[in-house]
């Protein structure tokens, strides 16, 4: 653990943070899909912070903090005040802290928000990544909450329900939203054991997506039992679809089912899944491209055959230019001494009586 970089706003003396202090360094080298930091350990409990993935279309810069312990999905809760902090390395009044209180559990293991937009954050001149290296810090304190209230702290808590990949957080320097929490969990929803065993395996990643976007929970929750399954476990086909499958492996028919599940889930769930459609759709526009392959494969096929044919021929052709000239050097032979002449050949040989 490594000394905090020291901010503006003093700390207040009934708070006892530890700091965790995450550097960054060859940034523009990194992996910026799974960017996490290494599970570090304050008051006995396992944290880690999470670069929010910079992809295509996403244009804001933001931060998670992730309960990093082996927990079951439900039975346990960790009352947590934290900051994380984006650090100014040119000027510290310019670093970017978000503070909270939040209850942890197991349908709401991490908490983040919007920090700066990507091209602040890409522009060396902000300061926020200076020599390709960006700092990041975690100042946690796990507490009782009601305690923590008490004591009349003035903890900012943003309440805009922003979710992240959403087109409504773009655009907006000013905007800090996050990954609000909900009672409710996936667990509380879904009757697993109904669940068909290929469903089973649909729920991590269907976890997974409800701590980033809780709106696919509440969007459900006075939904029928019948519409909540099947919602839950469409959705959980398609992220699954879009997790383990590989471009090779998808034909016609998978790209068509594909497109089907998402083109009713789009109508009919009830989901908010702008967040979702451009991975949908990038994963649909390959269906073009692995026809253009297997037409590229078969017409590369038909080129080998026609390249093994010619070769046979040659081999053929030679063997007889050999044959040939084996033949024409016998004829030369033959012909040395001899005197061709003109020969009927329905003439008698030439016996003649008289």
């Amino acid at each position: 653990m490594m000394a905090a970089t020291r901010m503006d706003n003093k700390r207040r003396p009934s708070i006892n943070f530890e700091t965790f202090t995450w550097k960054i360094e060859n940034f523009s080298r990194q992996n910026t899909n799974k960017l996490k930091s290494k599970a570090f350990q304050i008051r006995g409990y396992k944290w880690q912070i999470r670069l929010y993935p910079l992809v295509k279309n996403v244009d804001h810069f933001s931060l998670r903090l992730m309960v990093a312990d082996s927990l079951p999905p439900y039975g346990w809760d960790r009352n947590t005040y934290f900051k994380l902090a984006l650090i100014n390395q040119l000027d510290g009044s310019k670093s970017v802290v978000k503070e909270t209180e939040q209850k942890f559990k197991g349908g709401f293991r991490e908490w983040g928000s919007f920090f700066v937009n990507v091209s602040d954050f890409y522009d060396p001149k902000q300061g926020y990544l200076v020599n390709d290296t960006c700092i990041i810090e975690a100042h946690v304190c796990v507490s009782d909450l009601s305690t923590l209230q008490a004591n009349n702290l003035n903890i900012i808590t943003p309440t805009n329900d922003l979710k992240f990949g959403d087109q409504s957080a773009r655009h907006s320097e000013t905007s800090e939203g996050e990954v609000q929490g909900s009672d409710l969990t996936l667990r509380d929803l879904l009757d697993l054991e109904c669940l068909a065993k290929e469903g089973a395996d649909f729920v991590p990643l269907l976890e997974e997506a409800c701590i980033w976007h809780p709106s696919l929970i509440r969007s459900q929750s006075k939904s029928s039992k019948l519409f909540k399954q099947w919602a839950f476990t469409s959705l959980g086909e398609v992220l699954h679809v879009l997790k383990i499958s590989k471009v090779k492996d998808m034909n016609e028919d998978a790209f068509n089912h594909l497109q089907g599940l998402w083109e009713e889930l789009v109508k009919r769930s009830g989901f908010q899944l702008s967040w979702l459609e451009p991975y949908v759709q990038s994963a649909l526009a390959m269906k073009a491209q692995v026809e253009k392959a297997a037409e590229v494969n078969k017409l590369k096929d038909n080129v080998v055959d026609l390249e093994v044919k010619m070769k046979k021929l040659r081999g053929e052709l030679k063997a007889a230019e050999a044959e040939f000239e084996v033949a024409r050097r016998a004829l030369a032979e033959a012909r040395k001494g001899f005197i061709e002449i003109e020969v009927d050949l329905n003439a008698e040989l030439g016996y003649a009586m008289f």
